[in-house]
């Protein structure tokens, strides 16, 4: 069986949370399930113009949070996937630093990209790294996804969630294909929602700095926020007994969870439903914060 590599959120925002998983993660190999490992993490501090899909918030400094990557041999990805760049954006200082520290780092970096302009621009610049297309340019259409598999800008190719399913075409896929996709496997949002480009373009307004509204959104349920448990019940959710049985014997063995803007609490039950044993779910929030001391009301 291929095994299935996980690219997980918060590479800034969550580096404490990391900071503890990871020697769990190395040390304890046992309560982890032998068909899983860790793919990439991705992220982008507060404050970066080339932001999109979420608005950033990690504040823990760059160069912690890329050594701590380095200690476990882990790809690091920017999250740069705004879809409104302007030439004038390409000179932005904190986001080509990041981008220049992370291309000297050692082994195989990223960045998760929307925008051809910023494409063709790390391309020439920071050749040392690799190129994800984001899942904001909402790939539902089929052939729109072959075409974007088939450039060879790109390492992986995130479509929308929608066709995760699509079974019927995605076994068409040649196996240098299916190695490209990278399924979005817990999404929240509406499976019928028509509004998802103007929301992460609304994100992409307020990671520029433009005065904007908030972009509203229509779902049903939409003032619960996110939830796993509703996640679960999308249509295009892909849980464990899905990668087991269906995308890895079909050849498919990249999954991205998403949750860069939960708390810690909820992206470390995506990384126990989705890593850890359930018999030994418990050991594992024991090691990283669970004590018989620990007053949560």
């Amino acid at each position: 069986m291929n095994t299935a590599y996980y690219h997980l959120p918060g590479l800034f925002e969550f580096y404490e949370l990391y900071r503890r998983f990871l020697p769990v993660f190395r040390e304890h190999r046992e309560y982890f399930y032998d068909w899983c490992d860790i793919g990439s993490i991705y992220g982008a501090p507060a404050d970066c113009i080339w932001g999109g899909g979420r608005v950033g918030f990690g504040d823990d400094e760059p160069g912690k949070v890329f050594a701590l990557m380095r200690e476990y041999g882990i790809s690091a990805r920017l999250t740069f996937s705004n879809s409104l760049l302007r030439e004038e954006h390409l000179a932005d200082r904190k986001c080509s630093r990041l981008c220049a520290v992370l291309n000297e780092s050692p082994g195989k970096n990223g960045v998760i990209v929307h925008s051809e302009l910023l494409l063709s621009y790390l391309k020439k610049k920071y050749p040392g790294l690799y190129f994800v297309s984001s899942t904001t340019k909402v790939l539902t259409d089929f052939r729109e996804l072959l075409r974007e598999v088939r450039r060879d800008d790109f390492l992986y190719v995130v479509p929308d969630f929608r066709l995760n399913k699509a079974f019927d075409d995605l076994k068409k896929l040649s196996q240098p294909e299916k190695d490209k996709v990278e399924f979005l496997c817990n999404e929240c949002c509406w499976f019928g929602c028509g509004d998802r480009k103007a929301c992460y373009e609304n994100v992409s307004r307020k990671n520029l700095g433009e005065d904007c509204a908030d972009h509203i959104c229509r779902a049903p349920d939409h003032d619960n926020g996110y939830l796993f448990s509703k996640a679960m019940t999308n249509p295009g959710f892909i849980g464990i007994d899905d990668i087991q049985s269906t995308y890895l014997p079909m050849g498919f063995s990249n999954f991205k969870l998403e949750g860069r803007s939960l708390g810690s609490a909820i992206v470390l039950e995506l990384l126990l439903y989705y890593m850890v044993k359930p018999k030994d779910q418990l050991r594992v929030r024991e090691l990283i914060y669970l004590d018989s001391m620990l007053d949560l009301f």
